[in-house]
Parts: C-alpha cells; sequence; structure tokens
C-alpha cells in the first residue's frame, strides 16, 4: 500500500519541504494593514500546511503568515 501524501511545489514546480528557504516572487498585499512584501523577500523555515494558503511562516518586520506556494520560490 502506498501512502498518498501531498506534494507541495513552488511556481517554478520545485518541490517544497518543511524548512526550506524560499523567496517572494511577487509584490504581495498584506491583508489588513497597508504594508506589502516586495518581490526578492526571502523567507526562512516554512512550515507546510493543508489549505488555501499553504505556507506557514514568519516574515522579519511582518511576524507570523500564511502563503500561497504559486506565488514563492525555492531559495
Amino acid at each position: 500500500m502506498a501512502e498518498d501524501r501531498r506534494v507541495w511545489k513552488d511556481a517554478f514546480g520545485n518541490e517544497l519541504k518543511d524548512g526550506d528557504s524560499v523567496t517572494a516572487i511577487k509584490d504581495l498585499k498584506v491583508r489588513g494593514s497597508s504594508s506589502v512584501v516586495k518581490v526578492g523577500t526571502k523567507v526562512k523555515n516554512i512550515r507546510l500546511s493543508e489549505g488555501d494558503h499553504d505556507i506557514d511562516c514568519k516574515i522579519e518586520g511582518f511576524g507570523a503568515m500564511q502563503l500561497k506556494s504559486e506565488y514563492i520560490k525555492k531559495a
């Protein structure tokens, strides 16, 4: 019996894993704030989760956030 496990991929098709470092490929508006996560912002030590926003992380200067994998690339 093979385990059915979800595979998360970045915007370019690279497989993501817990603990990876990623980079934003697009300016991302922060909901509820006038702040923007700029293109090229590096995010370290991501955690993958199920749901709409499939990456949990902490971004320096912003705090805890959830991101969509379609807007990031593996660093």
